[in-house]
């Protein structure tokens, strides 16, 4: 601290006198204050790199999702086109059948044509030689 009444009692009014350098060192405020403000900025500076260095692996990490989701991404659209192509080759074959249907026959018609060979028996016609044979007897 400053001693007032040595400088009022001092015969130089012009050069106060300040007796700094006789304080010790946990006596000097200035000294106190500019220690504590340099170890504020130390802790300050030492929070400042901690948070630069989780920034800069934060943007690593934000880089490498980014890319493996454009991977995913292209891989998602490949397998889409195939899918695309498969549904068509589907589509066309389904086409395809559908216009053969028409051409089979109904079970109706087989059950008709059955009941009209059941009744026209081929089988028991005879044949032109077995009835000239006939005739001559």
């Amino acid at each position: 601290m400053i001693n007032y009444n040595k400088i009022l009692l001092n015969p130089n009014k012009f050069k106060p006198d300040y007796h700094f350098y006789d304080m010790k060192e946990e006596e000097n405020p200035a000294l106190n204050y500019f220690q504590s403000q340099g170890s504020e900025l130390r802790d300050l500076e030492e929070k400042q790199r901690v948070l630069r260095d989780r920034l800069i692996l934060i943007g690593q990490n934000l880089i490498e999702i980014k890319e493996k989701s454009e991977e995913d991404i292209l891989e998602i659209k490949k397998d889409l086109e195939k899918m695309k192509q498969d549904l068509e080759r589907i589509k066309s074959f389904s086409e395809t059948i559908s216009g053969e249907f028409s051409k089979f026959a109904r079970k109706e018609d087989l059950e008709i044509l059955m009941k009209q060979a059941k009744m026209f028996q081929p089988l028991d016609f005879i044949k032109r030689g077995d009835l000239e044979k006939l005739k001559n007897k």
